[in-house]
């Protein structure tokens, strides 16, 4: 794993193939990855021997893009910038989903993690998508959503849910005891051992971890040269071992546990299923809350956010890969490239008397309906009022599918959910059933039974599903396995 070499743009024989004619796209949700090691163009200060403050330096002397390790680097602003320019291409050029020139962010849900990485990635490919010559001189500042780390679900919150914290550390020691002594592992020793510290051994919990190992090997691939390490450490079939093992360790409790799934990656998952019946409801669920507001309310935000057609999520690479996990659709791959995505698109069949995308209104400016209202102050941007939220219709966005009735699963009828994993589609194994997708082609699921998939893992108050079964094994008696 390492940077995602992106495949070229798709040609219109496959485009015909991968968006029919008789579906219209309604929805599109991105969950990305990002890639970070080392920097910002800001200079890092550290002290000396006798405490006086003095400038980090690399191994050059360089002054510059040198700070903490995990931030965003060059690199990676260029490649989500680039993520931004793909998806412009696609969903703007050829499928004249979204409009070419915006003159506000109001059909656009932005959200990233409480890592810098994460936001500044999502801004990166927000302005790679539109870029100012795609923006009016009058376009306001977009509205991007975080939580507080405790709160966060974008990714799996090891350190904020205590019950995922013990299935992980359970899973991750199985992994350990099943390799740390076999032949693969003595293979790395002899590759790299003689450069871990203290005397220590390579092992799939040891200090280093494996998977830190693994991280720092591939963020030194996707920087050029002067971040190599000692050529073992790139050996391929070394890198396979690590990679193969790295996958087992962090990702297979997904697969095998429901709880696991539930706890970890439920949560998002909810979400983004949440968004797509609000959206096919018209309840106020397709952009979860209403953003901003005159003084910082959730109301009719800056300028009306509703009716959301695009979301873009400044995700991890264990968020992509839980996801897929969890639905089944991971076996046999790799750990995510950098820059990886996930693109969650949502379809409308189209009946005879419908009428067809106007391309004369997706040439000009879009705007939502309400006009802009006086903007808030920074502080009340960021703080809000400090008056109690108010909540979006409750719809059947939040209702398992076992809860709904006749009448609201009709509601669902007509509508597809289609995954592509770095622009290529994906089959859920629960969608290959009959009635279960669109007629000759599987990678469609019926919003119904992906809503039924994703329901059996999607907890219903994440943070009591973290307090709770902490006194229960971590193992399931029986694999239960994803995408059911």
């Amino acid at each position: 794993m390492t940077t995602l070499v992106p495949r070229p743009p798709y040609t219109q024989d496959e485009l015909d193939r991968l968006y029919p004619k008789n579906l219209k796209l309604q929805l599109v949700q991105i969950a990305r990855e990002v890639l970070s090691l080392h920097g910002f163009r800001t200079r890092l200060e550290t002290f000396d021997d006798n405490d006086a403050s003095i400038l980090a330096s690399g191994p050059n002397g360089e002054i510059d893009t040198v700070c903490n390790l995990g931030e965003l680097t060059d690199k990676g602003r260029e490649t989500t910038l680039a993520l931004g320019e793909r998806l412009r291409r696609l969903y703007v050029d050829q499928l004249k989903y979204m409009p070419r020139i915006i003159s506000d962010a109001d059909m656009i849900y932005l959200r990233a993690s409480p890592l810098p990485r994460a936001l500044e990635s999502v801004q990166e490919s927000f302005w790679g998508m539109y870029p100012l010559s795609a923006r009016t001189a009058s376009f306001p500042p977009p509205t991007i959503i975080t939580r507080t780390p405790q709160d966060e679900t974008l990714f799996p919150n090891e350190s904020s849910c205590r019950r995922f914290s013990q299935l992980s550390k359970a899973f991750a020691q199985r992994t350990a005891d099943r390799w740390n002594g076999s032949q693969e592992i003595e293979y790395l020793n002899s590759l790299i051992g003689k450069w871990m510290p203290d005397n220590s051994r390579v092992e799939v919990d040891s200090h280093p971890r494996l998977s830190g190992i693994m991280d720092t090997i591939n963020s030194t691939l996707g920087h050029g040269p002067a971040t190599r390490l000692p050529s073992p450490f790139y050996d391929p079939k070394g890198r396979d071992i690590i990679e193969k093992i790295g996958v087992e360790e962090w990702f297979s409790g997904y697969s095998e546990s429901n709880e696991y799934r539930q706890v970890g990656i439920g949560a998002l998952a909810g979400d983004i299923v949440a968004r797509m019946v609000g959206s096919v409801e018209k309840s106020g669920n397709g952009g979860l809350l209403k953003i901003g507001g005159e003084d910082g309310s959730q109301n009719a935000g800056r300028g009306g956010e509703k009716d959301i057609k695009f979301g873009l999520s400044g995700c991890h690479d264990t968020s992509l890969a839980a996801l897929l996990a969890s639905l089944g659709c991971f076996e046999g791959e790799k750990w995510p490239p950098y820059t990886s995505h996930l693109a969650f698109e949502l379809f409308q069949e189209l009946r005879a008397n419908r009428e067809s995308i106007d391309d004369e209104k997706l040439d000009r400016p879009a705007t939502a309906d309400a006009p802009h209202k006086q903007k808030q102050s920074a502080l009340s941007t960021l703080f809000g009022s400090g008056g109690k939220s108010k909540k979006a219709t409750e719809g059947i966005a939040r209702k398992t599918s076992d809860e709904l009735s006749a009448t609201e699963r009709e509601k669902l009828k007509g509508h597809y959910v289609r995954i592509r994993y770095n622009d290529r589609p994906v089959v859920i194994p629960g969608c290959k059933l009959s009635g279960k997708h669109l007629d000759g082609d599987e990678s469609f699921c019926t919003l119904e039974a992906f809503k039924a998939i994703v329901d059996r893992f999607t907890p219903k108050n994440w943070k009591q599903a973290c307090i709770s079964n902490v006194d229960k094994p971590a193992f399931p008696e029986k694999i239960e396995p994803g995408g059911y």
